[in-house]
């Protein structure tokens, strides 16, 4: 049982991070690559590397994303004329 958990949580990485990658809107991309890090730190977890998981989920998913939230709401869109 506990190889079919790793293989599941393995797709929901390849499938967020292809997702991520084919979305046009920039902060529903951020909010697959924390998906992708919340399922990257859940893998590492049902592997025992617990350290290693929760330094992913605090860094990755956690910081990584807020900076990047930030920086979506701190920038402005402009058009070339």
């Amino acid at each position: 049982m506990h190889w079919q958990i790793e293989i599941l949580l393995l797709v929901i990485l390849v499938v967020a991070a292809l997702t991520a990658l084919q979305l046009k809107n920039l902060l529903a991309a951020v909010v697959t690559l924390n998906i992708f890090s919340f399922m990257s730190a859940a893998l590492m977890v049902s592997m025992g590397a617990i350290d290693v998981a929760f330094t992913e989920a605090v860094v990755g998913a956690g910081a990584v994303g807020i900076f990047n939230i930030l920086a979506i709401f701190r920038t402005t869109r402009r058009t070339l004329d």
